[in-house]
């Protein structure tokens, strides 16, 4: 009788499959429309559509550091129409911070591709005496909890990449939480703040005309943005390694096969012209790793953030 009932079971799966998509998909984004996790997945929703045959339609559903959007797609029919853009703060960095968070990274979601990673810069006010990130370690370190960094909020990207510095170079800072990016690029600008980590495409203008000093970025190789700027792994800290990704999920218990034809798409999708221009747009690197690469990309970064959450001291309930 159970075997039954897999074999028919599979059968509906795969008679689904066969036939998917047969009507719109809609990409669930858990922030506002007009950041990089929008710019993402509009490009994708473009250029994946054609191959699906179907349109894919971008619903923005922002609030509480991306848990909302992430629990209406956890909830979400498992039937390949509804999808989600994820990425550190809804896989890795929330899961560690909430003690009752509304969903499973793992369980809860079934992972399509890697899209991309986007590095963040470091960046200090022209009045800090450091010029190479090793004389800056060496100011940090005469100087304990006296230089403050922004980030844009308790528990965001740009702390989480900061903590990871303090912890891999020995350091200690003062954390100034700004309620979003602006806030924080304008007291650092005034110098009232002297540092931060953040998105190489917002704080490149900056850079270039001289108001702000890049020190090193966070990625493991460096970026086609600040080709001069080196990375903080190649500047003494091998095993640091911190920014922004993006990759697509879909509900767990999605049918495989609605996982392929999707992971086939999207990755295409990730091959063309406009998307790569527009990614680039970001400062992002494309990936496009195969679903069990991505699962396996979701663990290592929520055993690396579990230890940053643990060192920056923030627990929410």
């Amino acid at each position: 009788m159970r075997n039954l009932i897999f074999i028919l079971l599979f059968a509906a799966g795969l008679a689904c499959a066969q036939s998917y998509p047969v009507r719109p998909i809609r990409i669930i984004v858990p922030f506002p429309p007009g950041g990089g996790n929008d710019t993402v997945a509009r490009a994708i929703a473009q250029e994946a559509s054609p191959g699906l045959g179907q349109s894919i339609v971008v619903d923005n559903r922002p609030g509480a550091g991306g848990i909302i959007g992430a629990q209406e797609a956890a909830r979400a029919a498992p039937d390949g129409y509804t999808l989600f853009l994820g990425g550190v703060g809804s896989h890795a960095v929330n899961p560690n911070l909430h003690s009752k968070l509304p969903y499973d990274p793992i369980k809860d979601f079934a992972p399509i591709t890697l899209v991309a990673s986007a590095p963040s810069v470091l960046v200090v006010h022209p009045s800090v005496p450091a010029r190479t990130i090793a004389e800056f370690a060496a100011y940090a370190r005469a100087n304990p909890g006296k230089l403050n960094y922004a980030s844009n909020g308790n528990g965001s990207s740009s702390h989480m990449a900061a903590v990871l510095y303090e912890t891999n170079a020995g350091v200690k800072m003062t954390h100034v939480p700004y309620k979003g990016f602006g806030p924080a690029l304008t007291d650092l600008m005034s110098g009232r703040i002297e540092l931060m980590f953040n998105s190489i495409v917002a704080i490149l203008p900056h850079i270039q005309s001289g108001k702000l000093r890049a020190l090193a970025v966070t990625s493991r190789t460096r970026s086609s943005l600040l080709p001069e700027v080196p990375t903080i792994a190649e500047a003494g800290w091998p095993q640091y390694e911190a920014g922004s990704w993006y990759g697509i999920l879909a509900p767990g218990g999605t049918p495989p096969a609605v996982i392929e034809r999707l992971h086939s798409e999207i990755v295409k999708s990730l091959k063309t012209a406009e998307v790569q221009k527009r990614l680039a747009g970001e400062g992002a690197e494309i990936i496009g790793s195969t679903p069990g690469e991505f699962a396996a990309h979701i663990k290592g970064e929520l055993s690396r953030m579990r230890e940053a959450v643990k060192a920056s001291g923030i627990h929410v309930e």
